[in-house]
């Protein structure tokens, strides 16, 4: 399915030009025109859907060797340390465009720090009650 109204949809489908660097029949990468780092790429499904947890298992399967696929070149043309895959879900997780994408960004050993947060704690108990509900809501 495709949404007419997703820019994701028809950007990933052609029908606004963007500089694509790989297509298939599932894929289109785009260069981010607001990127982190010169290179950082979208990789955007053909396909709507609006974040991982609608995402299609075939779709889901060939996502992660894609972003391998485009970090590995991105260490070989543009000589960085690494990269960056990110994928946000929902709005209060950065998410600002609802069509699956994920971020290949690459990274250089004198970048600040990217995704980062200060480590805290649970309480007495609170991991293993967490940990209970986790599980319930995965039968």
């Amino acid at each position: 399915m495709r949404d007419a109204n997703c820019i994701f949809c028809r950007i990933a489908n052609g029908a606004i030009p963007s500089a694509t660097i790989y297509e298939d029949e599932t894929f289109r990468v785009i260069l981010d025109m607001g990127p982190a780092n010169p290179g950082h790429a979208l990789i955007l499904p053909k396909e709507h859907f609006a974040d991982v947890t609608a995402l299609d298992e075939m779709v889901a399967a060939k996502a992660l060797p894609l972003g391998a696929k485009i970090g590995a070149a991105m260490k070989e043309a543009l000589g960085c340390d690494g990269f960056n895959l990110v994928q946000n879900n929902g709005e209060a997780a950065g998410q600002t465009v609802f069509h699956f994408h994920m971020h290949v960004i690459p990274r250089y050993a004198a970048d600040p720090a990217m995704v980062s947060w200060t480590p805290g704690s649970y309480a007495e108990g609170e991991m293993d009650a967490v940990a209970e509900k986790l599980r319930a809501a995965l039968q």
